[in-house]
């Protein structure tokens, strides 16, 4: 069960901090997190989320019609070690045309309580994945098939954030399930096992397109098929 207390953003920085060895600093500086952001497999926009410090305004600048398709997400993981590599270059690449994004606005059942599951679901809003796009990409990636209802559930407190749906945020997020058991203090399920490299690198992906438009993402989707035919 999730804690029924949420700590302060220097505790959980800490938190992660001793999970990969590191010591704790708060205020932290950029160069410290930029370096948990190495350790822990977490993005530095992910630690101003934990650390409640400001994100960038460009963090939030979104196509909120694109996001990781499913399909995209199928051929990613189906993809051998140097093919995933040319298509995470190939989304690397690619720059949305310039007044095709627009800034992310939370609807109303997106605004969440203080929490874990909130935290994580904020997360996920960076990488441009809503409910049901965070359902259908966690359903892939780990086996975790949950419907977006029930995401959104985690994301209100409505729903406890256990072992087997912390196993399913780690693999979207691309991070050991120990860095966030470490986190939220949820004892891990004696099934976790660690992330296999096609997760890890489709996770990668999953941030690396988060600025693409629809249509961006469609051909980079048209683009990881061809590789899958060669």
């Amino acid at each position: 069960m999730e804690p029924s207390t949420y700590p302060g953003p220097d505790v959980r920085l800490a938190r992660l901090a001793s999970t990969v060895g590191l010591p704790a600093e708060w205020p932290p500086t950029g160069e410290y997190l930029d370096g948990l952001a190495e350790r822990t497999g977490l993005r530095t926009h992910d630690l101003l989320l934990v650390a409640d410090l400001p994100v960038p305004g460009t963090a939030w600048l979104f196509d909120e019609s694109a996001g990781a398709s499913s399909s995209l997400v199928r051929h990613s993981l189906a993809l051998p070690a140097p093919a995933r590599q040319v298509l995470r270059t190939r989304a690397r690449s690619m720059t949305a045309p310039v007044g095709t994004l627009t800034p992310f606005r939370p609807r109303v059942h997106e605004h969440y309580p203080p929490g874990f599951g909130s935290l994580l679901l904020r997360m996920l809003a960076l990488r441009n994945l809503n409910w049901s796009g965070t359902a259908k990409v966690m359903c892939l990636m780990s086996g975790v098939c949950k419907a977006a209802s029930t995401i959104g559930a985690v994301g209100r407190g409505a729903k406890a954030l256990d072992a087997e749906m912390l196993d399913g945020f780690a693999a979207t997020l691309g991070v050991p399930v120990a860095v966030l058991a470490g986190l939220t203090g949820i004892r891990p399920s004696a099934e976790s096992r660690a992330l296999i490299p096609e997760v890890v690198d489709t996770a990668a992906l999953v941030w690396e397109i988060r600025h693409l438009t629809q249509d961006q993402e469609g051909r980079l989707t048209g683009y990881a098929e061809v590789l899958n035919r060669e």
